[in-house]
């Protein structure tokens, strides 16, 4: 066989475009959303950068939102195209309705949802109230550690290192971000927020580290993640028929997306 007919033969039995996109796509939605919520804290504690104006901060932030919900968007229909894993629509909006990873899946749904309804009800703010609004916009911050340990339980690359040192970054520019907001806390309201909030801080790393630990880092995560998949999903690279498949370099299996 000509070396061209190897170059095509491989090309024809690597993963499909569609994975690659589920998992650019998740990882690059978990940046937006990390930078989404940084900006949300740190315009909410009042801020006030010197070379811009605060309503330009707004601004960006809102923007990034829209990005985010299209990243989303992205990742969802790239998962669910793909038949590797065979994620139906319903399945990416009902949370734990997967066969594929149900948890992991699932978590992935539940931040999709609390995302969803941040984004509507800010499309109606003005006829919703403030407050009414408000009160639904702090879903955004509960959304963020659930996409987070959603892309940690499902996200192939988790083992890989600079997967790591994202998470890693994620984690501390939002803890960062809280850290400052509530270091100037000013009212009694937020002196009484500062003493459930900074143990609750704490406790995320120290959670994120044990199930990694326990989890996507050990041999076999793919097994008991949930990770078969239907006996007439195409093989992909590096890995056995579906019963058995192995991990590729780097990841548990060839499957899914960070964050997916």
């Amino acid at each position: 066989m000509t070396g061209s007919a190897h170059a095509l033969l491989a090309l024809s039995s690597g993963p499909s475009p569609l994975w690659y996109a589920t998992r650019a796509s998740g990882t690059v939605s978990l940046l937006l959303l990390t930078a989404t919520v940084v900006l949300g804290v740190a315009a909410g504690g009042r801020y006030a950068p010197r070379r811009i104006a605060r309503f330009e901060v707004s601004t960006l932030h809102r923007n990034l939102s829209l990005l985010t919900l299209a990243f989303l968007g992205l990742h969802i229909a790239t998962a669910v195209a793909d038949s590797y894993a065979s994620i139906s629509p319903l399945a990416a909006i009902v949370p734990f309705a997967s066969a594929y990873r149900p948890l992991w899946v699932g978590l992935g749904a539940v931040a999709l949802d609390l995302l969803l309804a941040v984004g509507i009800t800010s499309a109606l703010r003005h006829r919703l109230g403030r407050r009414r609004w408000k009160a639904v916009h702090w879903l955004a911050y509960g959304a963020w550690p659930v996409a987070l340990f959603h892309a940690v339980g499902t996200g192939t690359d988790t083992r890989l290192g600079p997967q790591l040192l994202l998470y890693a970054g994620c984690l501390a520019a939002v803890l960062a971000a809280a850290g400052w907001r509530l270091a100037h806390a000013a009212t009694d309201a937020g002196r009484r927020v500062r003493i459930w909030a900074v143990p609750a801080m704490a406790l995320i790393p120290v959670m994120l580290t044990a199930f990694l630990a326990v989890g996507p880092l050990r041999p076999g995560w793919a097994h008991h993640a949930g990770g078969s998949v239907p006996a007439t999903a195409p093989d992909r690279p590096g890995t056995s028929p579906p019963a058995t498949h192995q991990p590729p370099s780097g990841g548990d299996d060839a499957e899914g997306g960070d964050g997916e």
